[in-house]
């Protein structure tokens, strides 16, 4: 019989405790890095200031999460009947754990996922408030922020009998339940701005990536899509700015939901998540100035041009890190 995840991680939480102890007595006077002043006014780029067994960004490479190359974990970890990408849940077990999960260990945490997915009624509420012209990252962001009263850690640190070797316990759950309704909250806050509010409830039978895509309304293979995206921006290093800013938040003790609505706020960046919708943007731009027919190479080289000297980036091209236009390849 498989262990159940939440014992399998306090397993390999025991494990892990002394490997960090042995590194501040054995190790604690060796120096990681050199920072240059360009780096600190930079943005800390190429700073080394983490330390992390979930992924590793390669600036040729691309990711790796828990030593397996992206086109790895798609081979490895387990996929739904019929589909071409594996179980977002399966992700998240292997970021967990280090472990690839078997049938068993994966229907556990299709099923905790499933039975945590319902939200709060006054999240849809808070939601239905929202201006109409707010961004939905701002819907979203402030939604999870809202959820903060649902927090197990909050209620168990007050009561002061939670010991610092047992923050873990009541932050699994925290996690657990916001993952699950994650979902939810996006799709309606899509529902809400681009949908007149019609909401498309969501399917307990389906897998989380199947189950998104299904609430957004969108038929196959969106489905697959949506798995592939969750996957390939599950973690990269904690080091961007909104994983950082998770990590920054959540050291001063702050609950996920906290932690994450502050994370979802860096991801609104235009350097950062938001580029995804200024390149579309961008593009759109360019087909209007080119009256939607395909611009010569010299034309194209001109606009770019002009978009740099006006003294504007060209959004989503050029990656602090990557160096491969396509870091999954």
């Amino acid at each position: 019989m498989a262990i159940r995840l939440k014992d399998k991680l306090q397993n390999k939480i025991h494990e892990w405790r002394p490997r960090t102890e042995r590194l501040l007595k054995e190790f604690g006077d060796v120096v990681v890095d050199q920072i240059t002043i360009s780096q600190i006014i930079g943005g800390m780029r190429g700073v080394k200031s983490l330390v992390t067994d979930i992924s590793y960004l390669d600036p040729m490479e691309g990711i790796r999460y828990r030593g397996y190359t992206l086109p790895e974990v798609f081979e490895k970890l387990p996929k739904p009947p019929g589909a071409e990408m594996p179980y977002v849940e399966g992700l998240f077990y292997l970021l967990l754990t280090g472990d690839i999960p078997n049938a068993e260990e994966l229907n556990e945490i299709v099923d905790e996922f499933n039975k945590r997915r319902i939200l709060p009624r006054y999240i849809y509420e808070v939601i239905d408030s929202m201006p109409c012209c707010s961004h939905p990252m701002t819907v979203f962001s402030t939604a999870i922020l809202t959820m903060h009263r649902e927090s197990f850690f909050a209620k168990k640190y007050l009561s002061a009998k939670l010991h610092k070797e047992d923050y873990w316990d009541p932050m699994y759950e925290d996690v657990l339940n916001l993952l699950a309704k994650l979902p939810e909250i996006a799709t309606y806050t899509y529902a809400k701005l681009y949908r007149d509010g019609k909401r498309i409830q969501s399917n307990p039978n389906l897998d989380f990536g199947a189950n998104f895509a299904h609430m957004m309304g969108i038929g196959k293979p969106y489905d697959d899509v949506a798995r592939m995206h969750f996957i390939t921006h599950a973690d990269h290093e904690g080091g961007n700015v909104s994983a950082h800013t998770g990590h920054l938040v959540g050291s001063s003790l702050s609950d996920v939901y906290l932690s994450i609505s502050a994370m979802i706020n860096g991801l609104a960046g235009p350097l950062h998540g938001l580029a995804n919708q200024e390149v579309l943007r961008w593009v759109h731009w360019l087909r209007d100035k080119m009256d939607n027919r395909v611009p010569s190479e010299e034309e194209m080289k001109k606009f770019v041009w002009e978009t740099l000297k006006s003294g504007q980036v060209i959004p989503g091209f050029g990656h602090a890190v990557l160096r491969k236009t396509d870091a999954s390849a």
